[in-house]
């Protein structure tokens, strides 16, 4: 049987204690960069479990997504785009 290749992790951005945005890489360090240079205001990154697959983190990512807007009013987190369904 074939390994699964867990090389994708979930996300945090977070500006104090509040989730900004929720989202997947596969190299944390250069997404952190990316954020940085495009300008979101955040006070750091957490990651948030293990590595899964691509598939596997995409879905957790709609997962708590999901939640969030459950616990938030219907509102993604600020800097994650409203996707049209």
């Amino acid at each position: 049987m074939k390994k699964k290749n867990k090389t994708t992790f979930n996300y945090n951005l977070k500006n104090g204690r509040k989730v900004v945005y929720k989202g997947t890489t596969n190299n944390p360090e250069r997404r952190l960069d990316e954020h940085l240079e495009g300008g979101k205001k955040f006070t750091h990154m957490q990651v948030v479990g293990r590595a899964k697959t691509p598939n596997g983190a995409n879905k957790e990512e709609a997962r708590q997504l999901a939640t969030y807007r459950r616990n938030n009013g219907g509102k993604n987190p600020k800097y994650n785009k409203t996707k049209k369904g």
